[in-house]
């Protein structure tokens, strides 16, 4: 696992436990938990396409690492946070193999619901403390902050019909507009929560964020790690929250957290990734914490990108 985790201190921030890092975190897939009920053959379909993606991304990687040993994780994220579930002990077995039977190593499970609590702390409220939108250019604080609203946009909204009237004459539909386009805006506006019956309940888009957040090894609390990986010893149990909020499953891998993350998944994911790198865009990552990995990558010869968003990368398929 890399060692046991340090400290460091920077100025008046709490020291920060520094994690260790492999040089790739690679998501093998993600389902929600209808796909499990489809059974053994649902799941080995979904690693036997995968499959050949995530052998190409790991050859890759390795060749890109030079002069020293590549340090890569596999993980999987279980939907244990929307919707009914199945036990552990019926959907774990069946996962492990099968991915083992199309040669995916899986060396981490996490829970979704993790992302939003894990061990007594509120991993999602952390994350909603450090959220800074990007505000368009000429506002006005008349749109309500993010905190109020559940909602974080990439830009300025169309006005809302309900201003009536303006200047004595009916107000004109003007588009929705990206901060900072490129020639032509895509705007994009997350839901971030909703809250029936007074409960917050975050979006999946949300707790994709933490999720990343936690892969790159950029969250913490009080200066603590948080979502530690732990092993599992005996039979699965019937409920998900027994399980630890991310389960090392492969006693000999590599670190969870990683300098990169790379997420082999299905296309239709791709707009609740898209929304995962609008919100991660507007997140104040903890002081030095960033950049602390980007010193620490240097000393192996790796560059990478100050902002953490940028160090996300993608396959998607089908």
């Amino acid at each position: 696992m890399g060692g046991a985790a340090t400290f460091r201190e920077a100025g008046a921030e709490p020291r920060s436990a520094s994690l260790p890092l492999s040089h790739l975190s690679i998501e093998v897939g993600h389902l929600y938990f209808e796909d499990f009920r489809d059974g053994p053959e649902r799941l080995k379909a979904h690693f036997a396409q995968l499959a050949p993606w995530i052998t190409a991304a790991t050859d890759i990687h390795r060749r890109s690492i030079t002069g020293r040993s590549p340090r890569l994780s596999t993980c999987f994220l279980i939907d244990d946070y929307f919707g009914p579930k199945q036990p552990p002990s019926e959907v774990l077995p069946m996962l492990l193999a099968a991915a083992e039977a199309n040669g995916v190593r899986i060396d981490y499970v996490a829970r979704e619901s993790a992302c939003a609590e894990a061990d007594g702390i509120e991993l999602a409220r952390l994350v909603e403390e450090r959220i800074v939108a990007d505000p368009p250019p000429g506002t006005n604080g008349s749109r309500p902050p993010v905190g109020e609203t559940g909602w974080l946009s990439n830009g300025e909204r169309s006005p809302s019909e309900g201003g009536g009237e303006a200047m004595g004459g009916l107000r004109r539909w003007r588009p929705p507009a990206q901060n900072a386009a490129n020639r032509h805006s895509i705007f994009v506006d997350v839901q971030l929560w909703d809250e029936p019956d007074r409960h917050r309940r975050w979006s999946c888009a949300y707790l994709a964020s933490v999720w990343q957040l936690l892969r790159l090894g950029l969250l913490r609390h009080e200066g603590r790690a948080v979502a530690v990986p732990r092993p599992w010893e005996g039979a699965y149990p019937g409920e998900w929250g027994r399980l630890p909020a991310v389960m090392q499953v492969n006693p000999a891998a590599a670190p969870f957290s990683a300098y990169r993350s790379l997420s082999v998944l299905g296309s239709r994911f791709f707009a609740t990734e898209q929304a995962v790198r609008t919100i991660l865009s507007q997140v104040a990552i903890e002081a030095g914490l960033s950049e602390d990995v980007v010193r620490r990558g240097g000393d192996e010869g790796i560059v990478l990108p100050l902002a953490a968003v940028d160090r996300l990368q993608y396959v998607f398929i089908g």
